[in-house]
């Protein structure tokens, strides 16, 4: 077992305001499909073992996404400094476009030769049920990238990746003292009991939603409050519910925001977990972190897409003051 930073340290490292935030983890190309109908009169229950169908999907978009890109467009938005870590495919070229407009860097974002960029092909029915493959292409090459050769980075998260580059890059973080956020997300069950400690043992901050933080609980064999006390914070995600997060020996209840409309959760935990970044990285207490990360879900929730809402950095400033009250940006 890894050992561990004591929970009450503070990392020893300058945050200045040329730092970066370390974003590991994957770039995608998400593919959505419309099914006017409902998958339920077209997949007959007692003919699964020979299910042979296909549907015909009138409304298709391409949208760009990954958690890594995800996060990185947000924590810009909020004017924060992301540095994306990444693998991608020959089929990369208009994501790069993308980010060049947007400004993030692609400095560690490597081109696998002979692979696709992950992607995801999704086909929604009318009922909002979901029929969804995964490509993940040169995601499985993530730990050819080294947190090592970033520069100038005070704060790091692994979101979901490839499995052997969330297992290194978890250890550079560690050995290198530059805290960061472990995000299983989607992720988790590629690991065992004993991976996911160690995962938790290196980081300071976890970060799961309700479903996710069930099943660590259950492959871990600890209760939430005991992996609670292993790390600086651990942050639990409940939707419309809100969320809650455990540090300094306490609960702080986060409220979600009311969202002007809802139109698509994809992505809202990604712009969350930016929310959460800011906040660490400007040093602001958890209840000011968590109602920031709070707000930036709900921005993205009334949007297709993971980067398809934009709002100014004073946008944002007066949208929490009217959420909470108080101006923090």
């Amino acid at each position: 077992m890894m050992s561990r930073r004591p929970v009450n340290s503070t990392w020893s490292g300058s945050r200045r305001a040329d730092m970066h935030t370390l974003i590991c983890g994957s770039i995608a190309y998400d593919t959505i499909m419309v099914f006017e109908d409902r998958f339920k009169r077209h997949i007959l229950p007692d003919k699964i073992h020979v299910l042979n169908v296909a549907f015909l999907v009138p409304e298709m978009r391409r949208e760009f996404g990954g958690c890594a890109a995800n996060i990185a467009y947000n924590l810009k938005m909020l004017e924060g400094k992301p540095l994306i870590m990444a693998t991608v495919g020959d089929d990369f070229q208009p994501y790069t476009y993308r980010l060049e407009k947007l400004g993030l860097a692609q400095t560690h974002i490597c081109r696998i030769q002979d692979t696709f960029t992950a992607q995801a092909f999704i086909t929604t029915d009318l009922d909002d049920n979901q029929i969804t493959a995964f490509h993940p292409g040169a995601m499985n090459f993530s730990h050819q990238n080294s947190v090592k050769d970033a520069i100038d980075v005070s704060l790091g998260i692994i979101a979901p990746d490839g499995r052997d580059g969330m297992l290194t890059h978890a250890r550079e973080f560690h050995e290198a003292g530059i805290p960061f956020i472990f995000d299983p997300g989607q992720g988790m069950p590629m690991f065992s009991g004993n991976e996911l400690t160690d995962f938790i043992d290196m980081a300071d901050y976890i970060a799961v939603n309700d479903y996710e933080a069930q099943l660590l609980q259950s492959v871990t064999g600890y209760k939430l409050s005991e992996l609670a006390t292993r790390v600086k914070a651990l942050i639990e995600t409940k939707g419309a519910e809100g969320s809650v997060i455990h540090a300094q020996g306490k609960q702080f209840q986060i409220p979600a925001v009311r969202p002007q409309k809802v139109v698509d959760p994809t992505g809202c935990g990604d712009a969350y977990r930016a929310g959460l970044l800011y906040g660490i990285a400007q040093d602001m207490d958890w209840q000011t972190t968590g109602q920031l990360a709070s707000l930036m879900g709900t921005l993205k929730i009334a949007h297709r897409g993971g980067q398809n809402h934009q709002y100014q950095r004073d946008e944002i400033g007066q949208r929490y003051f009217e959420a909470f009250g108080c101006r923090i940006l």
